[in-house]
């Protein structure tokens, strides 16, 4: 079987393709060390260089994200320990690493800010988010727990594992009557949360700077060199996000109540 052969048989096994353009990435980089060690002759370096690729660049994008409804019908259902990452993730637009990762130790519980160091963040750059009443009300009544410094737990222990809340999430999805899965109509996954609150952030007309140093993406031109937010300014910008949120959730609060009767 060649390489061709391999990707058309991977991706009518329902492979996507972004992973199986990824794993002949792998297998490419290995084999190119092969050649570079003598291991491996120049024909086999040739079959790499000579496939192409299944996905083009973003062709698979998704573009899904949470109305407000769906949110809150999430909240309504969800576990104790669920309902923590959702409202922690739709109010910071955190990463579920980020979100397993954080200690009660980033939290300046003083001046409400949460502080990551560079080690957490996929940018591998420490950042600052700001803390707004609704993520408040949530740490407020977490426990703390004695053996270890985690803020979001499951049983009072660490969530280690990157799928550890995908399980309670698709049962969440399930009740609320909500399509899970990338593969699905119109489904969503816990990703597409940070998707939304960036969307959600543009809406409420938070500046682009602020939107992107939140959430960790970086700075493009001459913004790198020029510009720094302050933490009072990711505050204020947080506040503009929050007074909007706060306005749509209360749009659609009593359909969501109705829904649960």
């Amino acid at each position: 079987m060649d390489l061709e052969e391999y990707q058309e048989e991977r991706i009518e096994a329902g492979r996507a393709a972004a992973t199986v353009d990824m794993e002949v990435v792998i297998a490419k980089t290995m084999v190119t060390k092969a050649f570079d060690n003598d291991i491996v002759d120049g024909r086999t370096v040739k079959a790499f260089r000579v496939v192409k690729r299944k996905l083009r660049k973003a062709s698979n994008a998704r573009k899904r994200t949470l109305t407000i409804t769906e949110y809150l019908k999430l909240v309504n259902v969800a576990p104790v320990h669920l309902k923590a990452f959702l409202t922690l993730a739709f109010n910071t637009g955190m990463r579920t690493g980020e979100l397993r990762a954080l200690r009660w130790s980033h939290i300046d519980r003083e001046k409400w800010v949460i502080r990551l160091p560079a080690d957490i963040p996929k940018e591998k750059r420490a950042k600052a988010i700001p803390i707004n009443h609704h993520v408040k009300k949530v740490v407020a009544k977490l426990p703390r727990a004695i053996h270890h410094d985690y803020v979001l737990t499951y049983k009072n222990e660490p969530i280690v594992t990157a799928g550890g809340i995908k399980k309670s999430f698709i049962t969440a999805c399930g009740k609320a009557g909500i399509p899970y899965g990338q593969h699905l109509g119109n489904g969503i996954t816990f990703h597409d949360i940070r998707r939304t609150v960036k969307t959600n952030m543009l809406s409420a007309g938070m500046d682009k700077v602020y939107r992107d140093t939140i959430l960790g993406h970086s700075l493009t031109g001459m913004d790198v060199h020029y510009i720094s937010p302050s933490e009072e300014d990711l505050h204020r910008a947080m506040g503009v996000y929050t007074v909007w949120l706060d306005a749509q959730i209360q749009s659609v609060a009593h359909i969501v109540a109705q829904v649960n009767l």
